[in-house]
């Protein structure tokens, strides 16, 4: 078996229209299409589509930005519910296995309108970490 890529990715909607509006409206998420019934909603996340699905399980989705502190920020002044602030989750040693050595994966948490947890990351090189500390919370 071969396997290419990751197609698609099911998140759980308890309210279907508030979830579609939370992840095209809050999060900027291209939108696809959307057929209701049976309740399901096709987002665009680069080269993986995201489905919102009335009834589906909960997952854990983990969203690349550029600017960790900046997303966390917005989110929250949105009126997002914010649960863990931007925190470097490790830093590449000379293996480099996710970068090149002396990068960093920076990491946040929020809860979607469907109370799910969601992830942001962020890559950075190394010499982009704080002087001061090796996390950076935002203002």
């Amino acid at each position: 078996m071969e396997t290419h890529r990751l197609h698609q990715v099911a998140q759980r909607a308890e309210d279907f229209d508030r979830a579609m509006v939370f992840y095209r409206d809050a999060l900027g998420l291209p939108f696809i299409a959307s057929f209701d019934p049976p309740g399901l909603a096709f987002f665009d996340l680069g080269n993986t589509r995201l489905l919102i699905e009335r009834g589906a399980p909960s997952a854990l989705l983990y969203l690349e930005v550029d600017d960790i502190v900046a997303t966390y920020d917005a989110l929250g002044s949105a009126g997002v519910e914010m649960t863990d602030p931007p925190h470097m989750i490790y830093r590449e040693g000379e293996a480099a296995f996710f970068g090149d050595p002396g990068s960093e994966e920076w990491m946040a948490f929020f809860k979607d309108s469907e109370g799910n947890l969601v992830g942001l990351v962020e890559r950075r090189a190394g010499d982009q970490r704080s002087a001061t500390s090796d996390q950076q919370e935002p203002d």
